[in-house]
């Protein structure tokens, strides 16, 4: 069966760096566009696009919170896709998802949770002050 498994969240210190990696198995994953999501722990927060990559990696898409702070890229030859977050504020502290979705063909990118097939569950990551 399909498997997303998320890693490299953890505790950092505001301005500091943190590199998330979703391995993906059970899947074709080079037809496949990925997406990043967030869920802040506030009342009324739901899952929030982050970032997303087309199939074959030529088109990238970003929130406007995370724009030029952080970089989603794919190895299609290791099945993971990667989330590159700089600069990380306090109120970047969220649950991180990774999510997939077949295309086939297609250039898109994906900011919808609903257009995703596949999840991963979620890593956290905590920005302290």
């Amino acid at each position: 069966q399909v498997q997303l498994v998320e890693s490299g969240g953890g505790l950092v210190q505001a301005g500091g760096s943190l590199r998330l990696s979703c391995a993906a198995s059970g899947l074709t994953f080079s037809t496949y566009a990925m997406g990043w999501f967030r869920h802040r722990q506030a009342p009324g927060k739901e899952r929030e696009f982050v970032g997303g990559i087309s199939w074959g990696g030529g088109h990238t898409y970003y929130a406007d919170s995370v724009e030029g702070r952080f970089t989603i890229s794919r190895d299609d030859a290791k099945n993971t896709v990667y989330l590159q977050m700089n600069s990380l504020k306090p109120e970047d502290t969220a649950v991180y998802y990774c999510a997939a979705r077949r295309t086939v063909g297609a250039t898109s990118v994906y900011v919808s949770v609903y257009e995703y097939n596949y999840w991963g569950q979620g890593t956290q990551v905590t920005v302290s002050s």
